[in-house]
């Protein structure tokens, strides 16, 4: 039974996980978004608002337990910045986690672990196409042959 055996250990090492951790951790505040495996995006996640938490705070001895966490001070310096004020009114739940298929290698199940009110970037780029500049169905499937066919005589020829 495994009654009052809390936390995560991931098959390592203390020092290992936790040193897994505090790169997790500093990947998610500097990009704000990191795609990793769910169990460990699962136990860096109450990490995560733990530091957020701390930062709200807004003082010297909070600074050094996020530094401790942490050990970017340029991170630490946003954290304390942009991050904490972002989440000012919010009580928890800074992060989200967002399924994000396997990976091929494992079939390991992959997840999103991003903070909550980041800025959403479109797939595209930012570039909306209307319904009037897609060609219409005949013209791209011609092209497309017409493409092959060219190729074919091109190589014959």
């Amino acid at each position: 039974m495994r009654h009052r055996k809390d936390g995560y250990k991931l098959g390592r090492l203390t020092q290992h996980r936790w040193a897994l951790f505090r790169n997790l951790l500093t990947g998610l505040f500097r990009h704000e978004r990191i795609e990793t495996t769910e169990a460990k995006a699962k136990a860096v996640r109450g990490l995560a608002d733990h530091v957020i938490t701390l930062a709200k705070r807004e003082n010297l001895h909070a600074r050094r337990q996020v530094l401790s966490l942490v050990p970017d001070t340029e991170v630490v310096g946003r954290i304390f910045d942009t991050i904490a004020a972002r989440f000012g009114d919010r009580h928890g739940g800074y992060t989200r986690i967002v399924k994000a298929g396997v990976r091929h290698g494992d079939a390991a199940p992959m997840v999103l672990l991003e903070l909550v009110d980041r800025p959403d970037t479109p797939k595209d780029g930012g570039k909306k196409r209307d319904k009037k500049e897609k060609a219409p169905k005949g013209e791209a499937a011609a092209g497309g042959k017409r493409k092959k066919r060219e190729k074919a005589a091109a190589a014959a020829g």
